[in-house]
């Protein structure tokens, strides 16, 4: 399975819900506080096109933010990229 990540700030209710989605999956994920690190939000930006958190990784692949994860999870497509299979 590849590794998760999660850029995530304290006070951010998207987080919080990308967070829990993972938990009800029973995924492990790394966390990592971006909001006091203007270089990782610099990296963020570059990396993903996007300055809002959460950023969720699955390996090298950003799967974007919580409402993109959620969506993926809909269609019945985020089990598979999770297991490194999409």
């Amino acid at each position: 399975m590849p590794s998760v990540r999660i850029y995530s700030k304290k006070q951010c209710p998207f987080c919080v819900r990308a967070k829990a989605l993972l938990d009800r999956k029973g995924i492990a994920y790394e966390e990592i506080d971006a909001e006091h690190d203007d270089a990782l939000r610099a990296w963020l930006v570059e990396a993903t096109g996007q300055r809002t958190v959460p950023q969720i990784f699955v390996g090298d692949r950003s799967l974007g933010g919580f409402s993109d994860i959620d969506a993926l999870d809909r269609q019945g497509k985020l089990d598979a990229i999770l297991r490194g299979e999409g």
